[in-house]
């Protein structure tokens, strides 16, 4: 049986933590961020943590190639 690939397009864009956790960057923060409060901005740059099945999945399709 041939080895599993990671799936490299996850894998780019999530961060599994030392706890075992999946971290995910906030979207919609390219552009158009001007015409935002204070408030708003300071909240997307907060990096935000995958739960569920969602993050079941992804650490399934990282960890395929370990």
């Amino acid at each position: 049986m041939p080895k599993l690939k990671t799936r490299k397009c996850i894998s780019k864009r999530v961060k599994i933590t030392g706890t075992g956790k999946v971290s995910r960057r906030k979207s919609r923060q390219n552009h158009f961020n001007s015409r935002q409060d204070g408030d708003h901005k300071r909240a997307k740059r907060t990096d935000q943590i995958v739960k569920g099945k969602v993050a079941k999945n992804i650490i399934a399709d990282i960890k395929a190639s370990l």
